[in-house]
């Protein structure tokens, strides 16, 4: 991206959590777990979970609303909602829609379903949908993955939750926005998570209610997948981008895991980077995570960090990514 480059910046951020707050001790103690054994691996001390009667669009609209609000923009001046999500409401039809009407929106809209890598993609879209067309776009990503949680399986249980996050971008001035973008994807490791049942190659069946839940066969395959993925499209769209570690404003991976990131941050030179997440106390929402934690950082300290900032996430597919975003 040139200087000369129309630019994209981020106008306005929203966030939503569900009420009901799960701390580990609620799971240590259904789980026959040793006190402190979640917090130890995951770095999580609590998730939120959805109520009841509440679907993906329950929280998917709060949380653009508020971005919209922030950026007092007009429903009707959007020309495209991203929804990036892995729960909507149905299979059919897409949730994205609802949630524009439910908005006031009357632009297109559209899920994408990218797993946790897939607010970096809806973002990269996004931005250029702006460059393109000179409109806003709302990009939302938003999971209710406490319905997809085997409650046996601790691999799953202790990381997963509820939450939407959501940024408004806008025109900008010449510079801003994606600076350098790498998105990848490796179909050989396609099972490594998965919720099997529900799709046309295992279809829901009244006499096989199995394979509902999500999977994770091997986590520390996961895990070592993660950490070089993250590390490698780090260390490339910073060179991409010209800037060191010590030149980033600030790190916003997503976030799945405390050692995850604490293992990229050292592979990277990322250690000393202001490193935005709220992890510890809303678990591992998927594609939600980044936006929340943009928007929880512009909620408690007024903005974003100023100078580039390096946004990344590896998810199921497996499909990874990271683009260097200049403000």
């Amino acid at each position: 991206m040139s200087s000369a480059d129309p630019g994209v910046r981020m106008a306005g951020f929203g966030h939503y959590l569900p009420t009901r707050c799960v701390e580990n001790a609620e799971i240590e103690a259904e789980m026959d777990l040793p006190p402190g054994w979640i917090a130890a691996r995951s770095g999580i001390r609590a998730r939120h979970y959805a109520a009841p009667d509440q679907a993906l669009s329950d929280l998917a609209v709060p949380a653009g609303a508020m971005a919209l609000r922030q950026a007092g923009c007009a429903p009707d001046r959007v020309g495209l909602l991203l929804l990036a999500t892995s729960t909507p409401d149905h299979l059919l039809p897409p949730t994205a829609p609802l949630v524009a009407h439910r908005l006031g929106l009357g632009c297109g809209a559209v899920d994408l379903a990218g797993a946790c890598a897939g607010f970096v993609h809806a973002l990269i879209l996004g931005a250029g949908h702006v460059r393109l067309s000179g409109q806003p776009v709302l990009v939302i990503a938003a999971n209710l993955l406490s319905r997809r949680i085997d409650p046996a399986d601790v691999s799953t249980r202790i990381l997963f939750a509820d939450a939407a996050g959501a940024v408004l971008l806008e025109p900008g001035a010449p510079g801003q926005g994606p600076r350098a973008t790498r998105l990848q994807s490796d179909g050989a490791h396609y099972d490594a998570i998965r919720i099997p049942r529900g799709g046309s190659r295992l279809p829901f069946a009244p006499d096989a209610p199995e394979g509902l839940g999500m999977q994770m066969p091997d986590g520390r395959a996961v895990f070592s997948m993660a950490v070089e993925a993250m590390a490698q499209s780090a260390r490339e769209v910073m060179a991409l981008g010209g800037v060191s570690p010590a030149e980033l404003g600030c790190w916003a991976p997503h976030q799945a895991n405390a050692r995850i990131l604490d293992k990229v941050a050292d592979r990277t030179g990322l250690s000393d980077t202001l490193r935005l997440g709220t992890l510890q106390w809303h678990g591992n929402s998927s594609a939600a995570t980044i936006p929340l934690a943009m928007s929880w950082h512009v909620a408690e300290a007024g903005g974003l960090p100023a100078g580039p900032m390096l946004i990344q996430a590896f998810g199921a597919g497996a499909i990874w990514g990271a683009t260097l975003w200049q403000g």
